[in-house]
């Protein structure tokens, strides 16, 4: 007889009202049971397991996976689950249209040195995707910098370029952009949308005073204002775009984060495209490296969900990337895919966009006529990591979702699991979700 036993892979937790949330890492379901339904859940998801899926709800926890047949070997699918990482179906570049940036803010990592992508770059970059295109179903374009939107016209030029190969060949494309906002004006914006750019990312460090003095222009004038103003003519844009309005955080500006907060509540907590994301600032390898007052891990992974819970209670939206990061192989670092590389303005090619001038990083070089001359040596030391050698990753219930691999490079730095702040404060993420999803209904 089949007994029904629960998935390795759950996590759940309770609610303000009295119900549960529960999830699971291999499926990527989120559901929410009333407090009605909360003691059969519990009672459904005990060791010993059910004989039948003779209720609603019993059914309800087998369909998204949180009950699973005895029968079922659920390592072998989480070692599934990893090797579909390597389809060839599936492309995801992120472009450096330029390594210059008009922005110099205080914690940036990047050196400058470079300039505006190469015409040996674009046509390499046109060719790449031309040469897989009978091959992939779907194609991914970062669009990254320095300053991206410095150079708009080759955003355009190769969006197009893409846009029409994938109309040609049936692949689904999207795009998104990170940004400092300081260029992304409505008339920039519509074009950007109309690009297939759908997903954005701006960054916002305070209220006027201290973010112009943690990310300034080159002259040292302030940016505030500017974005701001950018930001607010985007409300009026119809369309289904998300705009993630990222807070760095370290020392210097944690007691200000809530004065933030409020300004952003005041213009942005009626439109749920908008949604705010909380990260500390790390040591990176930048200038001022040694002056910047990182927090602690401890304190930093309080703060990142302090500050969002903050923010839901005052109306405004949790950003979509928090919930996204909870889905199957979503919490796994581009760096560590194999079907994902940086392409720098001159062709160079990295894994990661972070370390760029670590040697272990510069992985190979794009060809104008898309051909790539790859160090699978150093391809290898990204992608093999995580959890084939680590057994605390493989035994782990949020492991389809990062597979020990959610920075590659922290655990070579540290020797330490790059665990994500979303599983260590499952519990409370969980609830956030949840009150989120209050507020969109």
């Amino acid at each position: 007889m089949v007994t029904y036993i629960p998935s390795k892979f759950n996590a759940l937790t309770k609610t303000e009202d009295g119900g549960l949330v529960v999830y699971n890492s291999y499926t990527g379901a989120i559901v929410n049971f009333e407090a009605g339904e909360r003691e059969e859940v519990m009672t459904a998801l005990k060791r010993q397991g059910s004989t039948a899926l003779d209720t609603e709800v019993k059914q309800a926890l087998f369909e998204s996976g949180f009950i699973v047949k005895d029968t079922v070997n659920e390592m072998q699918r989480a070692d599934l689950l990893h090797q579909s990482m390597h389809r060839t179906d599936m492309l995801h570049l992120i472009l450096m249209t330029t390594e210059q940036c008009n922005f110099r803010c205080r914690y940036c990592y990047e050196s400058f040195a470079k300039g505006r992508m190469t015409d040996e770059t674009k046509a390499g970059v046109k060719a790449l995707v031309a040469e897989r295109a009978g091959t992939l179903n779907d194609l991914h374009i970062s669009w990254f910098g320095g300053e991206p939107l410095l150079e708009l016209g080759i955003i355009e030029e190769l969006s197009k370029e893409y846009m029409t190969i994938a109309a040609d060949n049936n692949i689904n494309y999207s795009a998104d952009v990170v940004t400092n906002g300081y260029f992304l004006n409505r008339e920039t914006f519509e074009k950007l949308l109309s690009w297939n750019v759908s997903q954005y990312m701006v960054t916002i460090d305070g209220v006027q005073a201290v973010h112009d003095a943690r990310r300034h222009m080159i002259g040292g004038q302030g940016s505030f204002e500017r974005i701001v103003d950018n930001l607010k003519t985007l409300r009026d844009v119809e369309g289904d775009f998300n705009m993630t309005i990222r807070i760095n955080f370290d020392e210097d500006n944690l007691r200000e984060t809530e004065h933030l907060i409020d300004f952003l509540k005041e213009h942005f907590a009626e439109d749920k495209r908008f949604g705010v994301f909380f990260r500390p600032v790390g040591r990176w390898g930048g200038p001022n490296d040694e002056e910047i007052p990182t927090c602690t891990h401890i304190t930093a992974n309080k703060k990142i969900w302090e500050f969002t819970e903050t923010a839901i209670d005052k109306g405004l939206a949790m950003s979509n990337m928090v919930e996204g990061a909870l889905n199957p192989t979503a919490a796994v670092c581009y760096a560590a895919k194999p079907n994902a590389m940086v392409i720098g303005s001159d062709g160079q090619l990295y894994k990661c966009t972070t370390v760029l001038d670590e040697e272990v990083n510069k992985v190979g070089h794009i060809n104008a006529d898309g051909t790539m001359d790859l160090d699978y040596d150093k391809i290898a030391s990204w992608l093999l990591s995580g959890e084939e050698t680590d057994t605390v990753c493989q035994s782990c219930f949020f492991r389809p979702a990062c597979q020990g691999n959610h920075c590659p490079w922290y655990r070579v730095v540290s020797g330490e699991r790059p665990c994500p702040s979303e599983k260590k404060n499952i519990k409370k993420v969980l609830n956030l979700v949840w009150k989120n999803s209050l507020q969109e209904v």
